[in-house]
């Protein structure tokens, strides 16, 4: 292909992911799992300190995120 198209293509596909990313920033809020609030993420208060980790929401962003470009390198064959 030529390599125009090709660069088009990405473009295009990333702008698809940052709409997507937009929409979930945007109502978030809204969704019955919000991200970064997941039971079995890490949450330590103490006098004055909080330590935040969001491990759960990690580990489903990575498989959504590894589901995806799955998908994408399927459908590029």
């Amino acid at each position: 292909m030529e390599p125009l198209r090709e660069l088009g293509k990405m473009f295009l596909i990333v702008g698809v992911v940052l709409a997507v990313a937009g929409a979930l920033l945007m109502y978030g809020a809204r969704l019955p799992l919000r991200l970064g609030r997941l039971p079995g993420d890490i949450a330590y208060r103490a006098k004055g300190v909080t330590f935040y980790f969001p491990i759960v929401t990690c580990i489903v962003l990575s498989l959504a995120f590894t589901f995806v470009l799955w998908i994408v390198n399927h459908l590029r064959r």
